[in-house]
């Protein structure tokens, strides 16, 4: 049953995707909670002339003549234990997989990516790219470990995107030898003596990943640099980044011809102290001229406007969302609507907050919510049952296909703004002309809007706890 709903949810996929409407019309397509619908088309319907609304008269205005910053992509992290987990599932199952994620008809079309350099929690195991202290050239350097499996995974996503998808990379700790603390977990900070082997890691990287046919878009300097985690973790405050940034990470991309080709993002950690990381290296123009943009996750609080003051002080700089999850793993959160509504809030505020590019965290986990060597399990957009081949696919899901599929690379934020507390949206402007409205309630009642667009409205009516996009032909 579960393997006819998800042909039936792709063909629904696929008949919903692009069919540039005339500019009178508009298509809906919604996910919606205690009904079937997941990113299903419910036909279009009519503008009709309006002029101004009354106040009782619920609107998302929409305005395509204020554009504002350019969409690079949506997309997940292929982990070691995303990847372990796609491989222990049979044929068809990851087939299914990858049509699910990276098909831009028949699935959710993802364009972006993360993964990580040396392992990370999500791996079985710890390990580096080099394991020698004398090693300072790094000579030794190998990437092995990663074509057994991470690899091999990225390259079918590469493919399914006609290699359309981006990857950016982050470490989340040096080897340990390179460390204070002698150990890749439990934080401690890089030496200073292999500031210079470690800046030469990250290129090494690149031109390994670039042998394997496997391009890297972007860099983050370190993976939430002020935690100090039971798992792979170095710290670097203000100081220490900057530091490492202006001094020898910059100057080594440099000298290797990375930049600007490769997006070297600072911070990598969460909103809440993401305009002082900014604003202790963007400040400095000597460091600033080898960062193309800030990272940032969602772990502590929301702090929204935190990534808006970002932007209002460096609005020449990008933004990307660089991880965030749900957790913890249990059978009874993977049927848990509201992780979809967490996504959807997130992403809609990110997205109207100037960022440019949105990454959620495992592509894919096992039964456990791993593999993970520190048991730091979590759940995923789609959980993989390796014991009997099952795939689920949670509420987070649709969530992110609503704007993954139909905001697509290339296109432009435009003017949008709901009338209602209780109707948050954003609006794009897609490369093709069409534009793309997400609106999302998150209440327990139904509630009647109408997208207004140069003195015309069309109606939706947004069921409770749903999500909807809307596509229409940018006016003549």
């Amino acid at each position: 049953m579960r393997k006819v709903m998800f042909k039936l949810m792709l063909l629904v996929i696929g008949s919903a995707s692009f069919a540039i409407v005339r500019s009178q019309t508009m298509e809906v397509i919604q996910t919606a909670k205690g009904t079937s619908d997941r990113l299903t088309s419910k036909g279009t319907v009519n503008f009709v002339s309006t002029g101004q609304p009354e106040e009782s008269n619920l609107c998302v205005f929409v305005d395509y003549r204020h554009t504002f910053q350019e969409f690079i992509g949506i997309g997940g992290a292929f982990t070691d234990a995303a990847a372990e987990t796609f491989y222990k599932l049979p044929e068809n199952k990851r087939e299914e997989i990858i049509t699910a994620y990276f098909d831009k008809n028949k699935g959710i079309g993802y364009t972006f990516g993360r993964t990580h350099i040396n392992s990370c929690d999500f791996s079985s195991y710890s390990y580096a790219y080099v394991d020698d202290p004398k090693d300072t050239l790094l000579k030794t350097f190998s990437i092995e470990v990663d074509k057994k499996y991470r690899i091999p995974f990225i390259k079918l996503a590469l493919e399914r995107t006609k290699n359309e998808l981006k990857l950016f990379a982050s470490p989340w700790s040096p080897p340990a030898f390179m460390k204070t603390n002698n150990n890749m977990l439990q934080g401690g900070k890089l030496r200073p003596e292999y500031y210079r082997s470690w800046a030469l890691y990250y290129v090494k990287f690149i031109e390994a990943y670039k042998k394997e046919g496997i391009p890297i878009w972007g860099l983050t300097v370190q993976n939430e640099p002020m935690a100090v985690q039971r798992w792979e973790s170095c710290i670097y405050s203000a100081e220490d980044e900057l530091n490492f940034v202006k001094n020898y990470l910059g100057p080594q991309l440099e000298k290797s011809k990375l930049l600007p080709s490769v997006k070297l993002m600072i911070w990598d950690h969460n909103r809440n102290l993401a305009f002082h990381r900014a604003n202790a290296i963007l400040s400095d123009p000597k460091a600033s001229k080898y960062v193309w943009g800030t990272a940032f996750h969602w772990y502590v609080g929301d702090n929204y406007d935190n990534i808006k003051r970002i932007h209002e002080a460096f609005p020449n700089k990008g933004l990307v969302f660089s991880e965030g999850c749900a957790y913890p793993f249990s059978w009874e959160n993977v049927q848990q609507w509201h992780y979809g509504e967490k996504y959807g809030e997130a992403i809609i505020h990110d997205l109207n907050n100037n960022t440019n590019a949105w990454t959620d965290w495992n592509l894919i986990l096992d039964e456990k919510g791993g593999p993970n060597h520190v048991e730091n399990y979590c759940l995923a957009p789609i959980i993989a049952d390796t014991r009997t081949g099952e795939v689920h696919y949670m509420s987070s899901y649709y969530y992110i296909g609503h704007f993954s599929k139909y905001i697509r690379p290339g296109a432009k934020r435009i003017s949008c703004s709901s009338m209602s507390d209780d109707v948050m949206a954003t609006a794009f402007l897609n490369p093709d002309n069409s534009i793309a409205v997400v609106a999302m309630n998150q209440t327990d009642k139904d509630i009647d809007i109408n997208i207004w667009i140069d003195g015309k409205t069309a109606p939706v009516k947004m069921l409770a706890h749903s999500i909807v996009t809307c596509i229409m032909s940018r006016p003549k």
